[in-house]
């Protein structure tokens, strides 16, 4: 074992590790070296060459890997505040969708963006997320609904990767509505527009994943069905919004695509459970648009639970059901309202969250892993679900480099 000149090393650490449980480590060091993780334990058993006169005193703060936001659409132009006012004043999702407004409302306006107001709108919202504790996240397209501007959307999302200390994965969601010019006909749009915008970004390599809206308002079973066998093909792993406003067996359509996640559950059914914890695909919870839609209808957690299927839990940032950049706030907004417990809430934006974008290289404290790290002003990791909008973050550790 020999430590180069860059390397860093944390003492003094009250270390979650969640890699049992919490896995708490009392006054911990961890050693970190190329980007990795090179080794984690008591802070009076640091191997020779990781005892350095400069290693950073934690002075007993709390640990934890960094934060994972699995699902996101961070990347759109203006906003739907008129469309939240509607809602208050009685309109329901699925009414404002129908009148044109909704998702179809950003289509407009992200359509009119070039690339760089895209970057330049979506970059407040990323950097919001990396000062709660973010250092990966996934980005959707799916405000473009033509060929050009979904392409737009994802080489965008690409960008914003090498424009901040975050790592994003990038997710092809170009069947998220049906275009005003194609109403009825939503298989000519799969035909036309989802399935050919699938493979020119597979070919220019701007996407890491394939998703869809399986719902009344977006797509039925049938044609999701057949995106998704286009994605296999192309050799790219599958996620679905399911069962967010009724249940057409969505879930169950992912689990037998071998899918990473089902997204939102809210109407998932005992088949749907059944199904996705035979194919291990994780479940993301996304309490944020519960929230923001004033929805009653709950995931089936307890549920999920018995069936011993991961849960993640993301943002959803988006401009209409769910605009927030918090993951610590979608973690309490998780127990508050589904009354999942703060050890699942960090399971979910760390070792789950990876899971659910196919990363087995984060989401834990462990040798060889990312050293993506955050160390929290906090004694005990459920004190990160406890508050209510005020994460605690003291620092923010990203490919083993620290920052303010």
């Amino acid at each position: 074992m020999k430590a180069s000149a860059m390397a860093l090393v944390l003492i003094h650490a009250n270390a979650a590790t969640m890699t049992d449980g919490y896995g708490l480590i009392a006054d911990a060091a961890v050693a970190m070296d190329a980007g990795r993780i090179a080794w984690v334990g008591p802070t009076d058993a640091i191997p020779a060459p990781y005892r350095r006169s400069d290693a950073h005193d934690c002075a007993g703060a709390l640990l934890t890997p960094s934060l994972i936001d699995c699902h996101s659409h961070v990347v759109f132009a203006g906003n739907r505040a008129g469309e939240f006012e509607m809602r208050l004043n009685g309109a329901s999702y699925e009414q404002v969708a129908r009148a044109g407004g909704g998702i179809l409302s950003t289509v407009r306006a992200t359509r009119a963006a070039t690339m760089d107001d895209l970057i330049a709108q979506a970059l407040p919202r990323i950097d919001q997320m990396i000062a709660t504790g973010t250092t990966t996240l996934e980005i959707k397209s799916g405000y473009g609904l033509d060929l050009e501007t979904e392409l737009t959307m994802l080489r965008a999302a690409r960008r914003i990767g090498t424009q901040r200390p975050i790592h994003v994965t990038t997710t092809h969601l170009a069947a998220h509505a049906i275009p005003p010019e194609f109403a009825g006909r939503a298989d000519d749009y799969i035909d036309q527009i989802a399935i050919p915008s699938l493979h020119a970004a597979h070919t220019q390599g701007l996407i890491d994943a394939v998703d869809a809206f399986c719902e009344g308002i977006a797509f039925t079973p049938a044609q999701v069905d057949r995106l998704f066998t286009t994605a296999t093909q192309l050799g790219l792993p599958v996620k679905l919004h399911a069962e967010q406003l009724s249940d057409l067996g969505g879930a169950a359509l992912a689990a037998r695509h071998k899918a990473l996640s089902a997204d939102h559950l809210e109407y998932l059914s005992p088949a749907g459970v059944s199904a996705m914890a035979a194919a291990g695909t994780v479940a993301v919870i996304l309490p944020g648009a519960f929230y923001t839609l004033r929805e009653t209808r709950m995931p089936p957690i307890h549920s999920l639970r018995a069936a011993r299927i991961p849960m993640a839990v993301a943002t959803d940032c988006n401009p209409g059901s769910s605009p927030m950049t918090s993951l610590p706030l979608a973690m309490n907004m998780a127990c508050t309202l589904f009354r999942m417990t703060p050890l699942e809430a960090l399971q979910g934006t760390t070792l789950h969250a990876a899971r659910a974008l196919g990363l087995s290289d984060r989401g834990t404290i462990a040798p060889g892993l990312r050293a993506d790290l955050c160390l929290w002003d906090a004694t005990h990791p459920a004190e990160l679900a406890y508050r209510i909008g005020a994460p605690p973050l003291k620092s923010r550790i990203a490919g083993g480099i620290l920052a303010p």
